[in-house]
């Protein structure tokens, strides 16, 4: 194999307009060459999306790769100075929607276990990938149901690398090892509308909300540990009104969200902030929406083995990191399996003029075999 393996399959992958939840021919291209190593091709769609688990061998450990071929929409296409889905090579980055978040990643992931297979045919336990086109949609019919599948037939990982967009500044330099959890809320608050000119006669719900939303910000809800920050407390939407200068609300509506530490459970925010509101003595709706649990891989197997893969490929000493957003983790941890996150910058993510430096490919596809070899190499 050549040294341009993991740029051409990229290239190929990139071209799909594979917005979620559309995968276009991306899982097909990525089987092909998976069966052609001698793995099990298994599709799994759900609903309108295509997922796909591949695994060569039948035995434990199982050592999955795992990740999304859906792509975020491309937003206004005059911001960007060539076509998304046409990817191009310019000063050493390659250009086009999911070069970074995370078709590069697929193709070294492939490349890489194409590697090892050929060099350990009868490696260890089994190799698994876990694909689906539905991470940065809704994540119902994605990777999810696959886990409920697998869970349903016993059939368990051992390790699984998801391959999103970890590095900072340089290849490597971040993996993760866990997320924080994310619980969000929609609060209305309820008063009764009036005239402003007969304040009496009416309740605003906003003034009636001010000082227990001010409250909520300013709570301290935890001090973190030693591997997340503090779980963070944020408002992300806020309406009330008619739009008129002379009406007073009958309603608020208030949209927020944690993201949160091991320190605490989602019921534990729950109930802290339901005190808080009868603090106040509000009248209240509130519904809540669980998007993941927290979630973390302590130093063992599956850290080692990525952080001394990264130092013999790059020369860089990785930090450990549970920042960020959720990931489709958040589903394959719970089954007991060590979970980390490890692929290229993730700087121009879901921007425009999304990309990646292609001297990062190859080295990234070196480390994944590494990995391989560490933890399935007789």
């Amino acid at each position: 194999m050549n040294q341009s393996d993991t740029l051409d399959l990229s290239l190929q992958l990139l071209r799909q307009p594979s917005v979620t939840p559309l995968d276009y021919d991306c899982q097909n291209i990525m089987a092909k060459r998976l069966a052609n190593v001698g793995f099990n091709i298994e599709n799994m769609r759900f609903d309108d999306v295509d997922n796909l688990w591949a695994r060569r061998g039948t035995t434990d450990p199982v050592f999955c790769f795992a990740g999304h071929t859906d792509v975020v929409p491309t937003g206004h296409l005059d911001a960007w100075q060539s076509d998304p889905f046409l990817p191009e090579i310019r000063d050493g980055k390659l250009y086009g929607r999911g070069s970074a978040d995370m078709k590069t990643a697929l193709a070294a992931m492939v490349v890489a276990t194409e590697r090892f297979v050929t060099k350990h045919p009868d490696h260890q336990g089994s190799i698994a990938f876990l694909i689906t086109s539905d991470e940065e949609g809704p994540s119902i019919n994605g990777t999810v149901k696959v886990i409920e599948t697998l869970e349903a037939r016993q059939e368990k990982m051992t390790w699984c690398l998801v391959g999103e967009p970890s590095s900072t500044t340089q290849l490597g330099d971040v993996i993760k090892n866990g997320r924080r959890g994310s619980l969000n809320a929609v609060l209305t608050v309820i008063g009764k509308q009036g005239h402003v000119a007969y304040p009496h006669l009416a309740n605003n719900p906003i003034h009636a909300a001010t000082a227990a939303i001010d409250e909520l910000c300013k709570e301290v809800w935890d001090q973190g540990n030693e591997y997340f920050p503090a779980t963070s407390f944020q408002i992300s939407n806020i309406h009330s009104g008619t739009g008129a200068t002379n009406v007073i609300p009958g309603e608020l509506e208030v949209t927020f969200n944690f993201r949160y530490s091991t320190e605490v459970t989602a019921e534990d925010l729950k109930q802290r902030v339901l005190a808080i509101l009868a603090k106040h003595q509000l009248e209240y709706k509130i519904n809540w929406t669980l998007s993941g649990l927290p979630f973390l891989t302590p130093v063992g197997e599956l850290v080692n083995a990525a952080t001394h893969a990264i130092r013999e490929v790059t020369g860089v000493e990785t930090e450990l990191s549970t920042s960020g957003g959720t990931s489709d983790g958040r589903f394959i941890a719970p089954t007991g399996a060590q979970v980390l996150e490890l692929g290229v910058l993730n700087a121009t993510i879901h921007q425009a003029n999304e990309h990646v430096n292609i001297c990062e490919l190859e080295p990234l596809a070196e480390i994944y075999e590494q990995i391989l070899v560490q933890l399935l190499a007789k």
